[in-house]
């Protein structure tokens, strides 16, 4: 979508709740979309893709284990905390630059063909910091509708935020529940780790 390109942002649909992104690797487009969300500069903002390939590409050091990981939990309401050794993106990892979230959302429609087309994005949720989740376009509040070159309307979602792993560590920690309850995700990770 040109808009992304253009270092602008974007609202869409995504598989839980409506979405606000911009190009992961534009810097200031970043830092407009914490300015409008109004969160602090420092909190993590995760890499969302239309595939793991997509994710892989942007992050190449995302292999053996992570790429496992990755490819056997998503696409999916999950976000996954993953190793970052070459510290890629420092503008969206926050505090942790050893670390980035990754998303690849479960979509169709409208909220594919933009995923498909921009291949990545990063991407948070489109309310204000600690307002309540959009499940509907028309829930966005105003000041982000505003602030945005283009919306996607991808109907209503269900409104319930991606469950956050964090698998840098030895064991898996839930640093969010989400759509997916918190065992479950754990023992879908055990699971895995257990191969």
């Amino acid at each position: 979508m040109a808009a992304i390109q253009a270092g602008e942002l974007v609202v869409v649909p995504t598989d839980t709740v409506y979405g606000l992104a911009c190009a992961p690797d534009d810097e200031m487009a970043v830092r407009a979309l914490s300015e409008v969300k109004g969160r602090p500069a420092g909190q993590p903002i995760a890499l969302v893709a239309a595939s793991v390939d997509g994710l892989i590409a942007c992050v190449p050091e995302l292999r053996g284990r992570a790429e496992l990981l990755a490819r056997s939990l998503l696409p999916g309401p999950l976000t996954l905390v993953l190793g970052n050794p070459a510290r890629r993106y420092p503008w969206l990892t926050g505090e942790r630059p050893q670390a980035i979230g990754v998303r690849v959302p479960e979509v169709e429609g409208p909220a594919r063909e933009f995923l498909a087309e921009v291949a990545v994005v990063a991407a948070t949720s489109a309310n204000r910091h600690g307002g309540t989740d959009p499940r509907r376009l028309a829930d966005v509040p105003p000041e982000i509708l505003d602030a945005v070159a283009a919306t996607i309307d991808g109907g209503e979602l269900p409104g319930t935020p991606s469950t956050v792993l964090d698998l840098t560590a030895p064991k898996p920690r839930v640093l969010r529940e989400g759509a997916v309850p918190a065992a479950d995700a754990l023992a879908r990770v055990a699971a895995l780790w257990a191969e």
